[in-house]
């Protein structure tokens, strides 16, 4: 059930296209990446959440709307939690409940020291397994270089328009609103009209995992 959930999940930001900011970006403009190219240009932010996530990653060329191109869907699963204890596990029972899935209300964390740029609030929560037809909440933080990251699906968020954040500093929670099948965040960035290729900053994340 799982599996096909997130291939059902991913299709649907796929076929959407720019109506799906994180699915869908304020103003949804066109992303110009250079197919050409050998390497994407990147950016390293501070990881989403505390615990361990997994993402799904959109290939180039799935997505074009900025904010979508290059962007990772990411989930928090339980380590060991699996059946006999073997594998990771993302919710508990058959997951039919936002409740039942460990990410559920996670804290999601600044990707960079930065400005909040502009938000977007959708207060509904969608059930696991149905697609929310509406704008998902969305957040976007600007860096002084101009580059962007936009955070999705997220709840109960703590920040407004013009603050000023640090990295790792709490601006929401994981939710499950908008063009989603379940509770999870997705994160894209970009630079200008170039969207980039999201990697994470492993020294933070040992940081946190040692402080745990």
């Amino acid at each position: 059930m799982l599996v096909a959930m997130l291939i059902r999940s991913w299709c649907a930001c796929a076929l959407a296209g720019a109506l799906v900011a994180g699915c869908s970006t304020p103003g949804a403009e066109a992303a110009t990446a250079d197919t050409t190219s050998l390497a994407l240009p990147d950016v390293v932010i501070h990881p989403i959440v505390g615990p361990h996530f997994l993402c799904l990653e959109h290939p180039l060329g799935q997505l074009r709307a900025l904010g979508d191109a290059l962007g990772s869907d990411c989930l928090v699963p339980e380590l060991g939690a699996g059946p006999v204890a073997k594998w990771p596990a993302f919710y508990r029972g058959d997951g039919r409940n936002n409740e039942d899935w460990y990410g559920w209300g996670v804290p999601v964390l600044a990707p960079f020291d930065g400005l909040v740029d502009s938000m977007y609030v959708n207060p509904e929560a969608n059930r696991p397994g149905r697609l929310g037809g509406s704008r998902a909440t969305i957040i976007v933080f600007r860096r002084a270089d101009g580059v962007r990251v936009l955070y999705a699906h997220v709840r109960d968020v703590v920040v407004r328009v013009g603050d000023r954040v640090r990295a790792g500093q709490r601006v929401a929670r994981v939710g499950n609103n908008g063009p989603a099948w379940f509770p999870h965040t997705h994160v894209g960035a970009w630079r200008g009209t170039t969207p980039l290729q999201v990697r994470f900053d492993l020294r933070a994340m040992g940081s946190m995992s040692r402080a745990r």
